[in-house]
């Protein structure tokens, strides 16, 4: 998936539990991105870089070169401040910014792409109770002033439901800005219309690999691409979303490139901004894309768009939480929309336990996912 929204605010707080941190004992975040020249704070949504005040200091305390009692008394107080170094606390693995959601409240999808698990294991049909849903994003809506885009997508198609455009009109409704991430099919004028009058959403995006209508419907299990042309020909020059997107997915050879070349030139001077995406394996859930070479030994975080245990909630039609966008198979739930409430959930003992596993605060097992995704940081 690709960024969508604007930047963040800088300094909006992280929901956490309260804690009794004044007899606690202090160690720099665990939950960091750390780079030679970078390092970013996914919980409080802010970067420092090389050549700022104290990022030397916290370089060397994120790498175990230098601990806490080390610093000078005026760097400690800084960094405690700007919280890169909190109160070493049992429960660190509750805290959260929810900054994207997906939000899948079907699970039909109208293809079966190569590079998609849908294409090798297909999901019964079943969509989401409207009132349900409404209950969702009225949780949801809590949390809008950190929330950045609600992405209608998991691994369904958003417009093969008949009330994609009421969806669209609900989560703006309580605040949320909509993100379509689409093949494109069912995004007719008609609808495309309806949008705009509702005043359009955050993010669009579609993933279009091919002008080859012989191939399209080979590698993605359907004949659509006139049907897919034709809307994205109403659309190109429509102000639809702040950002808009066609993404040509292949596998990063002669013929990937060549597909990029004519869509590129296709669609020259539209609204479409035109990315080229080498497919990945999803985690090992299919055959083919980027993989790691081996199983990652340490894991020190995630990096897809944003980072997945801390600042998403992936939401699937039957009301479950999920790990990420790579548990197809939902391996790892961390809780139930039926049961519990979002918060509950995003601050409960089984997201924190695999917010702790994915960021290598404890040992994952062998098999966690993240030890065979692409995503995964590992320094």
């Amino acid at each position: 998936m690709t960024a969508f929204g604007p930047t963040a605010q800088t300094g909006s707080p992280c929901h956490q539990r309260s804690p009794a941190a004044s007899a606690a004992q202090e160690r720099v975040e665990p939950f960091l991105h750390v780079e030679d020249q970078r390092i970013y704070n996914p919980l409080e949504d802010r970067a420092i870089v090389a050549g700022e005040p104290d990022f030397a200091e916290l370089l060397a305390l994120a790498g175990g070169a230098m601990e806490v009692p080390q610093l000078t008394p005026e760097v400690r107080e800084r960094l405690v401040a700007s919280k890169w170094v909190v109160p070493d606390l049992d429960d660190l693995g509750t805290r959260y910014r929810l900054k994207y959601v997906s939000f899948e409240a079907h699970t039909v999808c109208n293809q079966g792409c190569y590079f998609c698990p849908v294409s090798e294991h297909r999901r019964e049909p079943y969509f989401m109770a409207t009132d349900f849903y409404e209950s969702v994003v009225q949780q949801l809506a809590e949390f809008k002033s950190t929330i950045e885009g609600v992405s209608m997508i998991h691994y369904n198609e958003p417009t093969a439901d008949k009330r994609f455009v009421d969806q669209v009109k609900m989560l703006k409704s309580y605040g949320l800005p909509p993100a379509v991430l689409t093949n494109g099919t069912g995004l007719t004028p008609k609808r495309v219309d309806a949008i705009m009058e509702a005043g359009g959403v955050i993010y669009l995006s579609i993933n279009l690999s091919t002008l080859d209508r012989e191939r399209y419907a080979k590698e993605r299990d359907g004949d659509h691409l006139k049907l897919v042309m034709r809307n994205l020909d109403y659309m190109k020059d429509l102000p639809l979303a702040p950002q808009m997107e066609i993404v040509v997915l292949g596998k990063g050879d002669a013929e990937h490139k060549q597909d990029m070349a004519e869509i590129e030139a296709r669609f020259a001077g539209s609204r479409f901004e035109v990315k080229y995406y080498e497919v990945m394996d999803r985690a090992g859930n299919v055959g083919v894309g980027i993989r790691p070479p081996s199983a990652h030994v340490k894991l020190r975080g995630c990096e897809q768009t944003g980072s997945r245990p801390l600042q998403w909630a992936h939401i699937t039609p039957h009301g479950k939480l999920v790990l990420c966008c790579q548990d197809y198979h939902d391996h790892h739930v961390v809780g139930n929309l039926h049961e519990q409430s979002l918060a509950e959930i995003l601050e409960g003992p089984e997201i924190a336990k695999l917010r702790r596993w994915v960021y290598g605060v404890d040992e994952a097992p062998a098999d966690f996912i993240c030890r065979n995704c692409i995503y995964a940081l590992t320094r």
